[in-house]
């Protein structure tokens, strides 16, 4: 029966919100319910074989009000419950935390205002298994890298916008479901209780691969995530002494083959072949191997030609730009022999 009803309810809108479905839905039945009796017998006891004789009469005010006052009566009775829990899911006052929510195509960012924490989230879920090249997993395509954590108890603003298209920020258990638009911000919040993961997805046809585009929050208590955002913040300090760090040719390459695999063979293949016209080759490639200046801009900020390529300016650090670059320029036969320094990416910012 879970299979066809809400998922259990982890938050108090979830359970407001299951609670107006079931109290309508019994509303709705009894309706239906009087209606079709009514409806039976009327014509059960007035057929023509019991010599039952239509009645003859224009109008009959009593029974006109009756049915225009009961019906709203009904709506007014429905109407009161729906209002207040609506009331209460757009109630966003005093939250514990805000984190900033930001849909892309295909993944979100999430932005801790407070804690001054940002990251992206997308599809963990192997190729082999989308492929199936592998059995699928548990939770094949509801599994991320890098879930939304939260502590239990709290009370978390959400704002949502999105960077491209219209997405949707959707996690049932929470009982939150809030489009992401572009130039606008929309708000929600949530409050669970119970320790645990809980997974969503994208509400919205964002594009070919809407249906990658997975949500996880992890709900923990409120000791372990300070210590997630204590760890966090170490890592952003780690993370800027790497990015002053000068690199190899090889240990580039190698570093930026793993960055390909992970966030460019989607559209421009493992072999680097693209799918043209919209991506074209990397191998032997003007693009890839032309000036290093114009091949720095389009990885960074996109190409003004092709609407389709993304800007990974805000995606990715100074050291993964840099080291993806080095490997596009030094592989699939291009042999330019450029080195990209993280330190060449920050001037680039700039």
């Amino acid at each position: 029966m879970s299979r066809f009803w809400f998922q259990p309810p982890q938050t108090e809108v979830a359970q407001r919100i299951s609670d107006l479905h079931i109290l309508l839905l019994w509303i709705v039945a009894a309706i239906v319910v009087i209606v079709f009796s009514l409806m039976i017998y009327s014509l059960w006891n007035h057929r023509k074989s019991v010599g039952a004789v239509p009645a003859q009469f224009e109008s009959n005010r009593k029974f006109e009000l009756i049915w225009t006052v009961i019906p709203i009566l009904i709506v007014v009775g429905m109407a009161w419950p729906a209002t207040s829990a609506v009331l209460f899911m757009k109630d966003t006052s005093q939250a514990d935390m805000v984190v900033k929510v930001t849909g892309y195509q295909w993944k979100w960012r999430y932005d801790y205002l407070k804690e001054r924490i940002s990251y992206y989230s997308e599809l963990s879920t192997p190729r082999a298994q989308i492929d199936n090249r592998e059995p699928k997993g548990e939770n094949y395509l509801l599994e991320v890298d890098n879930p939304l954590v939260v502590p239990v108890g709290k009370k978390v603003r959400i704002l949502v916008t999105a960077n491209d298209v219209i997405h949707s920020w959707w996690v049932p258990a929470f009982g939150v479901k809030q489009d992401g638009i572009p130039g606008f911000i929309k708000e929600t919040w949530f409050r669970v209780d119970t320790p645990g993961i809980y997974r969503g997805q994208c509400a919205e046809l964002c594009g070919k691969d809407h249906g990658f585009m997975p949500i996880v929050v992890k709900a923990v208590p409120e000791d372990e995530y300070a210590a997630w955002v204590a760890a966090h913040v170490a890592a952003a300090g780690a993370q800027t002494a790497v990015a002053l760090k000068e690199y190899s040719l090889d240990d580039l390459k190698a570093m930026g083959a793993s960055i390909y695999a992970a966030k460019c063979t989607g559209c421009h293949q493992a072999g680097g072949q693209g799918l043209p016209p919209a991506f074209p080759a990397l191998a032997h490639g003007k693009v890839a191997a032309g000036p290093l200046a114009g091949t720095v801009d389009i990885v960074m900020n996109g190409s003004k030609a092709n609407p389709a390529m993304v800007a990974w300016k805000d995606q990715l650090s100074d050291t993964e730009l840099a080291s993806v670059i080095t490997y596009v320029r030094n592989d699939f036969g291009n042999t330019t022999g450029d080195a990209v320094q993280p330190k060449d990416i920050a001037a680039a910012r700039h």
